[in-house]
């Protein structure tokens, strides 16, 4: 088989990110898709050797945060290709936390969500979680969200290692 044949999926970027214990982490995803309207609920995949993995799983809680089309190299490499770890990933980073202590990033996003994790299904390497929407809101209407077609097509970005792709 040609492995090339699944960069035929249409997929955006975005920012996942959680809390526990007082330390906020996050990581670039490409996997986040509406499974549900009623009540709307997303599924997001988490690859197992990442500390966001473990961290959302016993807070039981998730941002997504949608990136803007020109979101930033700096933007991208801070939370898709360095462990949360060694580095505090939000340092220098714009973001709000909800009422539930979980932080948004805000900075180069066109829109977030928030939700409360419902059910996690093991797929080996990864766990895809299923959140419920908690709440959400535009950051700005007028930009067009960043898809991962074009960052590998148009800006020649690349896959970090723990990415299911």
């Amino acid at each position: 088989m040609n492995a090339s044949i699944f960069k035929t999926i249409s997929y955006g970027l975005y920012i996942i990110a959680t809390e526990l214990d007082g330390k906020k982490n996050g990581y670039i995803a490409n996997t986040a898709f509406q499974l549900t309207s009623e009540p709307a609920q997303f599924g997001i995949s988490c690859h197992k050797d990442n500390l966001s993995e473990q961290m959302i799983d016993e807070s039981g809680y998730f941002s997504l945060s949608v990136l803007e089309k020109d979101a930033s190299k700096e933007i991208i490499n801070r939370f898709g290709y360095k462990s949360g770890k060694t580095l505090d990933k939000f340092e220098g980073t714009t973001y709000f936390e909800t009422n539930n202590g979980i932080p948004v990033v805000t900075e180069e996003c066109v829109a977030w969500f928030e939700c409360k994790v419902e059910q996690k299904v093991d797929v080996g390497t990864h766990i895809i979680f299923i959140g419920r929407v908690l709440n959400g809101e535009y950051l700005d209407e007028n930009k067009e969200s960043l898809t991962y077609t074009y960052y590998r097509q148009e800006r020649h970005g690349l896959s970090p290692k723990n990415s299911p792709t």
